[in-house]
């Protein structure tokens, strides 16, 4: 596993928990919008930070820290990372993945294991945007759908959220993702913040509070728990 950044404290990566989180490097999607663009891009030329570096810190945090939040990139781009989590686990911690669903038969397995505490899953838009929000064109959305599916079984606990983005998002496209999870336990929408840093060089805006809660109601009535971040 390629590690590429660490936080070492956080209150807003794992719900509820105090934790730290750790950034791998590499991702599969090109998400013009995303504002990890050197772990996307360039994860190749960045400082790798030693597995141990990170096992150590949490040695030392063990009673202070809840839990570890692992992000990207995408995690699950690397075999190892089970691994990590393993030791991680082993530690005492509790531990949290975010991942874009593309590596469910990964994802399964560590779940089923008992590896994987909260995991979230980014939903990037409507299946027929798809290809174009994740900027991967003839993009096979089928590993995702298997994602999804697996997390509306309840295996595991989960939210599901979108970065929202005026470009590639209308209430529309809400009505469609409602219907395509139906019966999530949670989901978010989450205000695209500009940065100096992403992946894309289009023009890419937030969308005002109106508007998000105008697509925020439009998806409410197909999830169990549904709510804005970020604005």
């Amino acid at each position: 596993m390629q590690i590429n950044g660490f936080q070492k404290m956080t209150l807003l990566d794992f719900p509820g928990k105090v934790a730290c989180t750790v950034f791998t490097g590499s991702c599969n999607m090109r998400c013009p919008f995303c504002h990890n663009a050197l772990l996307v891009n360039e994860a190749a030329s960045l400082e790798v930070i030693p597995e141990e570096t990170i096992l150590s810190y949490l040695k030392k945090r063990q009673g202070i820290l809840d839990g570890v939040a692992i992000t990207g990139g995408e995690p699950l781009l690397w075999p190892k990372t089970r691994d990590f989590i393993e030791k991680v686990r082993a530690l005492g911690f509790l531990v949290k993945l975010d991942t874009n669903g593309t590596k469910p038969a990964f994802l399964k397995s560590l779940a089923e294991d008992g590896l994987l505490d909260y995991v979230a899953v980014d939903i990037k838009n409507s299946k027929e945007k798809y290809a174009m929000t994740c900027g991967i064109p003839g993009f096979d959305l089928a590993p995702v759908e298997e994602t999804v599916e697996f997390l509306l079984s309840g295996k595991v606990p989960y939210e599901l959220r979108t970065t929202v983005v005026a470009e590639f998002h209308e209430v529309s496209d809400f009505v469609k993702i409602g219907e395509w999870i139906r019966g999530a336990e949670r989901y978010f929408l989450q205000g695209f913040q500009d940065h100096e840093e992403l992946v894309g060089t289009g023009k890419m805006t937030a969308v005002s509070k109106d508007g998000m809660e105008e697509m925020l109601q439009a998806v409410r009535p197909y999830v169990k728990e549904a709510s804005v971040r970020g604005l």
